[in-house]
């Protein structure tokens, strides 16, 4: 399984994403701002807790989260990050480098975010028990 987020430019410190599913449109992202400068090490360009991820490819496992105390999507071996998770939230301020998803976007903010979170999530769980490896593919504008 696929899950692909293509982001947009960033405005005002939040990052919106279109994301898909095996190529399917599933739902929206919402990020910290991309700082990303291709080639230079991520300590040269994250800003802690207002940095989205590198753009790249991840794999994706679901663990207990300690922080929110419940089982979520995380994204692995994502460079200079730790503890990057897929959850619900509506704005950039409720992120600290995770990705956030929601059924509805406007220009810095994401609504309906526990109902695409428990979609996406019954997604992976079937992939998952399926025996298939599940991927995380990040694209910049």
């Amino acid at each position: 399984m696929i899950i692909s987020v293509v982001r947009k430019p960033s405005k005002n410190g939040a990052t919106i994403g279109d994301v898909y599913v095996d190529g399917v449109r599933d739902c929206f992202s919402l990020e910290d701002e991309i700082r990303e400068i291709l080639g230079r090490p991520v300590t040269e360009w994250k800003i802690p807790g207002k940095t989205a991820i590198p753009s790249g490819k991840y794999r994706v496992v679901l663990t207990k989260s300690q922080r929110f105390q419940k089982v979520l999507p995380e994204v692995l071996l994502v460079e200079g990050y730790l503890g990057v998770r897929i959850h619900a939230g509506n704005k950039a301020e409720d992120t600290e480098g995770c990705i956030l998803v929601g059924e509805e976007a406007q220009e810095n903010t994401i609504t309906r975010s526990k109902e695409a979170l428990l979609e996406l999530m019954a997604a992976i769980s079937q992939a998952l028990d399926a025996g298939e490896t599940v991927w995380l593919e990040v694209e910049n504008p």
